[in-house]
């Protein structure tokens, strides 16, 4: 006959210890690799051929609507991230 399992510890709070790995990981891998899913999207070529950009090129960025859309939403995303950060810091500091 096997034992029983022994039960968890009761110090540690296993709903707070996920949330901490779950945010962790978005903010800390998920917005770096969002923000350089744009940089991506917004080099996205339109028109169907390739271009090779030289020094008398004046195109900065993808001609690629669609590319430029989805950049900007990325970094929408990510910036609206930094400033939630910073909201939830300054609430910390200044409780009501």
């Amino acid at each position: 006959m096997a034992a029983p399992p022994a039960p968890l510890p009761p110090w540690i709070n296993w709903t707070a210890l996920w949330q901490i790995l779950v945010l962790g990981l978005i903010a800390g891998a998920g917005l770096p690799a969002l923000f350089a899913v744009g940089l991506r999207a917004m080099s996205i070529r339109g028109g169907g051929r390739a271009q090779t950009a030289t020094a008398d090129s004046d195109q900065i960025v993808g001609g690629n609507p669609v590319g430029l859309i989805a950049a900007g939403l990325c970094f929408l995303i990510v910036l609206g991230a930094i400033g939630w950060g910073i909201w939830a810091i300054y609430q910390a500091g200044h409780p009501k």
